[in-house]
């Protein structure tokens, strides 16, 4: 995997730039309306109370059950878990900055909706991440590497075919971040976490009526295969042909608004 270079120290901006860049920091949403940029991170230590709103919430989107767009009320939530509205705007600006919450001014949080462009960029940033992790851990694998991902793979399977359905979910997004660790390159398993755990938006907002949000386990199987058996080209291949397989379940195609009144209206002309 090619090395990082470090970053060369750039000069710090002046007031004005700072409140320009943080400006062309809000973005467009699904929707069309401009969100806020990101709150920065808090720099205080993160309580109890301030891990446990930030976990129930993020677990809740991950697992599919807060839907894109769901709105994401302080008072609400700071009732629903017994604490302030601070701790759960702290909660809220930690997500943003994962780009699962989007923080919408004067209006609050709701679950973010990503748009089809950022869909299609998040598989194809995935795609070259992964292709270099898996890659890499299949030329380094080591035996008890090689147990790890097959007992992973045994829960993984073990909990679809118990029906559950959320722990099966979490277990199909565990084994692309494992591989990431495994492979050595911790800048590349963050980046990984970060686009997985924006990927479950992705396939609420754009999957079919009929489709099942979540990985091919058997797809998976033969991807760690081809990692043990040391075929590195072979095990690319597989995992190219299998986040080309969920992103084509997608719906991914821009919705195009018509001006025909007779249409709108369902009336023949």
């Amino acid at each position: 995997m090619p090395d990082i270079a470090r970053p060369a120290a750039r000069n710090r901006p002046s007031t004005g730039q700072r409140r320009k860049s943080g400006d062309a920091g809000a973005k467009r949403t699904r929707s069309g309306a401009r969100s806020a940029p990101p709150e920065p991170l808090q720099t205080a230590p993160a309580t109890a109370a301030d891990e446990g709103v930030y976990a129930a919430i993020h677990d809740a989107i991950l697992d599919h059950r807060l839907p894109p767009g769901t709105k994401l009320k302080e008072i609400p939530l700071g009732e629903l878990f017994g604490v302030t509205r601070s701790v759960v705007r702290k909660a809220l600006a930690r997500l943003a900055h994962e780009r699962v919450v989007e923080l919408r001014a004067n209006r609050g949080a709701i679950v973010a909706s990503p748009s089809v462009e950022e869909s299609r960029n998040l598989f194809a940033a995935r795609l070259v991440i992964e292709s270099a992790t898996v890659s890499a851990l299949a030329r380094s694998i080591t035996r008890a590497q090689a147990r790890e991902l097959r007992s992973l793979l045994q829960e993984e399977n073990a909990a679809y075919q118990r029906g559950e359905v959320r722990s099966g979910l979490r277990l199909s997004r565990d084994f692309h971040t494992v591989i990431a660790r495994m492979a050595g390159n911790t800048v590349l398993a963050e980046f990984l976490e970060q686009l997985v755990a924006r990927t479950p938006l992705v396939l609420l907002a754009y999957r079919g009526r009929t489709q099942h949000a979540g990985c091919a386990n058997d797809e998976h199987e033969a991807i760690t295969d081809a990692i043990v058996a040391g075929q590195a080209d072979k095990a690319v291949s597989l995992l190219k042909t299998h986040l080309e397989s969920l992103a084509g379940h997608l719906q991914l195609e821009e919705e195009e608004a018509t001006s025909d009144l007779a249409a709108i209206f369902g009336k023949r002309r």
